[in-house]
């Protein structure tokens, strides 16, 4: 077992050159999330190989943002709208798992 990685994942700064547009992000979410007032702000999560994991806050509240790489050319391979819909069902039976609010 690697014992050298957290169990974890932090958040940090987001990595170069995979910034998001606060701007319209910020007006999109505030129509469709709970609780999503005041300014946004982002950290991005650094592990993990797949797809780009985002912290976005809320004043005190917090939601995880997920997307496919950019300029991915294999869509299949992250699907977000399969994502979406196996946590949309996996959450009613099985507390852990987050529960998506948009897509």
């Amino acid at each position: 077992m690697d014992t050298s990685r957290p169990l974890i994942d932090q958040s940090g700064p987001i990595r170069r050159g995979e910034e998001l547009d606060l701007a319209h992000l910020e007006v999109y979410l505030k129509f469709r999330l709970p609780g999503a007032e005041g300014s946004v702000s982002t950290e991005q999560f650094h592990s993990g190989p797949s797809n780009l994991t985002y912290l976005l806050r809320f004043g005190d509240r917090g939601f995880v943002l997920r997307r496919p790489p950019f300029g991915n050319p294999v869509k299949s391979a992250h699907d977000m709208g399969r994502e979406y819909r196996v946590l949309s069902k996996l959450c009613e039976v099985f507390q852990p798992a987050p529960r998506p609010f948009v897509y």
